[in-house]
């Protein structure tokens, strides 16, 4: 296990890691499984320790929005699980996918305090994010929005090769276009634009960034 840095598991201690997998099981996806589902009630959580997930929802007209991509190491479903209510978004293995589900998460939490302090600040964490991405739509145009989430990915996942970041990417392009709330064409295009400034290069399900710093300053 290889948890991402920032992460839930990667700001824990062996010990506290220990106990986590002590309160719940393993349990692995397939890639294309659903791992949980939108309106459902459970109080479980999943630690990644394998693989990639992406978490969405859909809109009234059946529009599917990607909210985040997570990976190893990161903690999914926790709202639920802490305030009962309904889960608020779908998580879908993008590829072959396992972890510890944790039962009664919110009675671990109480039996771990300094847990409980560490995933205060990630949630805090994650409603920055959120704010930033509604900042985003409003201010970047869609070739900005996509430079944006190819960064992100670069940075969480990218391997150095001798053209430049290589990213294997775990969307398609219409899943692209739902984390950045774009048609799948409008992405088509800015993924295209991109190419044409010798920033990226673009395969099946990978992107090589040749620019890094030149995909930022597109970004911005």
């Amino acid at each position: 296990m290889n948890p991402e840095p920032g992460e839930f598991l990667s700001l824990l201690t062996e010990d506290e890691i220990a106990a986590l997998r002590a309160s719940g099981r393993p349990r692995r996806w397939d890639r294309g499984d659903t791992v949980m589902s939108e309106g459902d009630t459970s109080d479980w959580v999943l630690a990644l320790t394998e693989g990639r997930v992406k978490v969405s929802s859909h809109t009234s007209s059946g529009t599917e929005v990607v909210l985040a991509v997570r990976g190893p190491g990161g903690l999914i479903g926790e709202f639920s699980a802490i305030d009962g209510s309904p889960r608020s978004a779908t998580v879908t293995a993008l590829e072959p996918v396992a972890g510890i589900v944790v039962p009664d998460f919110a009675s671990f939490l109480q039996a771990h305090g300094r847990i409980a302090v560490l995933l205060m600040q990630l949630i805090t964490a994650k409603i920055r994010d959120a704010d930033r991405k509604r900042i985003e739509y409003g201010a970047f145009d869609t070739t900005g929005r996509v430079a944006t989430r190819l960064i992100e990915l670069a940075e969480r996942y990218g391997e150095k090769t001798n053209g430049g970041l290589r990213v294997a990417l775990p969307l398609s392009q219409d899943e692209l276009a739902g984390w950045t709330g774009a048609s799948r064409e409008a992405v088509s295009k800015a993924l295209r634009t991109l190419r044409d400034r010798g920033l990226i290069e673009t395969g099946r399900r990978r992107v090589v960034i040749h620019d890094l710093e030149g995909l930022r300053k597109r970004a911005r």
